[in-house]
């Protein structure tokens, strides 16, 4: 992607089946599952570099030890930083044989259970308050809890004063310190309830800490999520650690956030993609199963794990973009389903080019857009291949076929080079002003000499969302290439709308696609339709949700796919370009992107068809917000 986007952060939990004193002996490493954790948050680092934070509970610890602890950093190479320091008391232990107490006694961060957060910071900042995990302390064992996830709450503001209803006083109303809350709220009714309604003779006259043990493990994990997420409108996958032991992973009825686990004699784990588990378990990855929609994966403290639904039933909508980008390509199935994306752009590609690929070169933009190019340009060779085929069989069964016609209908071979290299990884969305445009304008270099003045220079990207990158950078490093034209391929549907559950984008004005369709609007004298809009939009601010319409998408009614393609090409190419080629922008149509990933149809940012109620609200805040000149987030 040129224009990088905050989105999904990286969660990693695990749960150890076996004592401590097992992992020394067996595995030869007492800390085997502290260092699981690094690994698996290091395989999932490119889901975020702003912060990293780990938990770890303790079992059986003496009254006054502590049992629960958390270490959090949010500068650079922040995972280094955590394990470092979680590790830095390992090399003290004896080389002699310890038992599961003295294990935990001696080294603050060998533990039973553990989850694991990358942070990809958006709105919040920095600041290593913002870095789960986040916690909640009680005196009560079973009371305490740890959470580490990612959270996209279109009605944040509300579950934010239901809380104050309920006489709580949270500090903090971002999405995650709500869901804390409310979690660690539901969790003290549990503890009311099994009270209330079990009786004194239940527990055999136990009374002190005997009591609340006995309690704990009565508590109902799915109850307390099921009450928890009872009103909750948006996307999540988060897991939490109680002081008791328990723990529990939880995902989105719409199944929007990707989750999944693994589970053998050894240990239970889970994070938020596939590839990780199956490399660091060594595993088929059809033995790493997704956590279902709107279920919980729920471990309890005497090693007992199953899943159950936690959330209302809702149509599964799981999020293209975790496939078309966030998510690493090795897994399997998204390795085939970019290839897929590829593919399907290698014939309009190929009618834009008249089929002429001797004079055509194929490349992309680095490094997540790869895979899909290797589907395109073997779809390019398979369709040219295949073409070239009917034109012989068509000489052959007509008899006119000579020698000399015979070699030149020999199969073109389609032209693929690296044209374009990422020199760096420069964080340029968390850099403004003149800084940013200068290090954009350095992120990529380029291979001379590979294209001529009568080519045409074909690259795919994965996506193009604010067409930042392509305007600041990308067009003016290609075009020093001066080819006689530059098309750029997105294998995804242009972003249209707002996105508040996996994609942190709740502004529309950012969106080229957006900027392309008022300008359009703008042309041809069609401006008023903007004022109407307005209109509509403030006269359903307080409707029930159920009530709300997408008048928004009147804009993009008004044009074609390839009216909007065309006035981006116009809006991304610089004004003071010297190279006078023609640009052109084609993007993937939404039918190609649901048909290369039958499974995922979260396609709301492509679309506007919100998988939640709550996503309209957020598509009538972003569009009011722009129209007054604000740039404050929808939700």
């Amino acid at each position: 992607m040129s224009d990088p986007i905050g989105h999904e952060c990286g969660l990693a939990f695990v749960r150890l089946k076996k004592p401590l004193a097992w992992y020394a002996q067996e595995k030869d490493d007492p800390a085997w599952g502290l260092r699981r954790l690094h690994l698996l948050m290091q395989k999932q680092r490119n889901r975020g570099q702003d912060g990293a934070g780990l938990a770890v509970v303790k079992f059986d610890m003496p009254p006054g030890a502590t049992f629960l602890r958390r270490l959090r950093s949010h500068r650079d190479n922040a995972i280094e930083r955590v394990f470092s320091a979680a590790a830095s008391d390992l090399s003290k232990l004896p080389a002699t044989p310890m038992d599961d107490a003295e294990l935990r006694k001696r080294a603050d961060f060998i533990g039973d259970a553990y989850i694991g957060h990358l942070r990809y910071g958006t709105h919040s900042g920095r600041a290593i308050s913002h870095c789960h995990p986040l916690l909640r302390k009680d005196n009560t064992l079973s009371k305490n809890l740890a959470i580490a996830g990612n959270f996209n709450m279109t009605n944040s503001q509300e579950l934010f004063q239901r809380l104050v209803d309920y006489g709580l006083s949270p500090v903090g109303d971002s999405d995650t310190q709500v869901v804390l809350e409310r979690v660690g709220y539901c969790l003290d009714l549990e503890h009311r309830h099994l009270r209330a309604t079990m009786g004194p003779d239940s527990f055999l006259g136990l009374e002190g800490r005997e009591l609340a043990e006995a309690i704990s493990k009565e508590l109902d994990i799915g109850r307390v999520l099921r009450r928890a997420a009872e009103d909750w409108d948006g996307g999540w996958l988060f897991a939490g650690l109680l002081g008791s032991g328990d723990a529990f992973i939880f995902r989105d009825p719409s199944g929007i956030r990707p989750g999944f686990w693994y589970e053998d004699d050894d240990v239970v784990a889970a994070a938020s993609e596939r590839a990780p588990l199956a490399t660091i378990f060594d595993v088929p990855p059809d033995e790493v199963p997704a956590i279902e929609p709107g279920h919980a994966l729920i471990v309890r403290r005497d090693g007992t794990t199953w899943t159950e639904r936690c959330a209302p039933e809702q149509p599964v909508r799981q999020c293209t973009f975790e496939r078309i980008y966030f998510s690493r390509g090795n897994d399997p199935d998204i390795y085939e389903e970019r290839k897929e994306l590829g593919r399907r752009l290698a014939r309009p590609l190929l009618d834009l080019v008249d089929w002429n690929v001797q004079q055509t070169v194929y490349s992309f933009i680095p490094n997540t857009a790869e895979t899909a190019y290797y589907g395109l340009v073997q779809e390019t060779q398979r369709l040219v291949r295949s073409r070239q085929v009917e034109n012989v069989w068509s000489k052959v069964q007509s008899g006119s076929l000579t020698r000399e016609q015979l070699e030149s209908l020999s199969t073109p071979q389609v032209r693929s080079e690296k044209v374009a290299h990422k020199d760096q990884r420069l964080r340029t969305f968390i850099t403004h002003g003149h800084a940013r445009r200068d290090l954009v304008a350095h992120v990529y270099d380029i291979t001379h000499h590979i294209v001529t003045p009568d080519d045409t220079l074909v690259v795919l990207d994965d996506s193009i969302v604010r067409g930042t990158t392509l305007r600041e950078s990308i067009v003016t490093i290609l075009s020093r290439l001066k080819p006689k034209r530059i098309v750029i391929a997105s294998s995804a549907p242009p972003i249209m709308y707002p996105d508040c559950y996996g994609i942190d984008m709740s502004q529309l004005q950012g969106f080229i696609a957006f900027q392309a369709a008022v300008t359009l609007l703008a042309d041809r004298g069609d401006a008023s339709l903007l004022d109407e809009i307005e209109a509509d939009c403030l006269a359903q601010v307080d409707l029930p949700l159920d009530q709300l319409q997408n008048h928004v998408g009147r804009i993009y009614e008004r044009f074609t796919p390839e009216e909007i393609q065309d006035q981006i090409a116009v809006l991304v190419r610089p004004t003071d370009l010297p190279w006078q080629g023609q640009l052109r922008i084609v993007y993937q149509s939404v039918e190609n992107l649901l048909a290369a990933m039958p499974e995922f149809t979260g396609d709301w940012y492509f679309t506007g068809d919100y998988p939640t109620p709550g996503g309209l609200r957020v598509l009538n805040r972003a569009f009011l917000n722009w129209r007054a000149g604000s740039d404050a987030r929808a939700y």
